[in-house]
């Protein structure tokens, strides 16, 4: 069974660890921790436009058959035009992980995944930038609703 140390995240996210399309620091307080779920408040959101990030665990079943659902989510409320009045409205993305932990010796294939996900969404095919305006191919289809 995969064994993992623990890394956990630090109560404020402010060193460079989330940035907007613009490749400005978005900075993080935790809001809230219980057992395995996580949230995060952007500082300085107003009351009526909360700005969220969570991360998530969850584990089914057992022994070679263990699995472990993760997800990271940013929730955040915008204005948005109905009716030629402005509206809040949220958008959401969230990134989930369903791996097999009962059956896995190392994280090496997992974390193939994700780095294959990531630099989809965030370069430009043969490209070794990362693109953090969200104008990479994957970012792009995904936005655009295109495949």
């Amino acid at each position: 069974m995969l064994k993992i140390g623990l890394n956990m995240i630090t109560n404020t996210l402010n060193t460079n660890e989330v940035k907007n399309s613009a490749g400005t620091e978005v900075e993080f307080q935790r809001l809230s921790i219980s057992d395995r779920d996580t949230v995060f408040a952007a500082i300085g959101e107003s009351y009526a436009r909360p700005h969220r990030l969570s991360i998530k665990h969850t584990e089914t079943g057992g022994g070679t058959k263990k699995r472990r659902r993760s997800v990271i989510r940013i929730d955040k409320t915008v204005d948005t035009l109905a009716d030629a009045t402005l509206e809040p409205s949220v958008v959401s993305f969230y990134l989930v992980a369903d791996i097999p932990i009962g059956g896995l010796t190392t994280t090496a294939e997992p974390a193939n995944c994700l780095a294959e996900l990531v630099s989809f969404v965030a370069s430009l095919g043969a490209s070794t930038t990362i693109l953090y305006d969200g104008t990479g191919n994957g970012a792009a289809a995904l936005l655009a609703g295109t495949v």
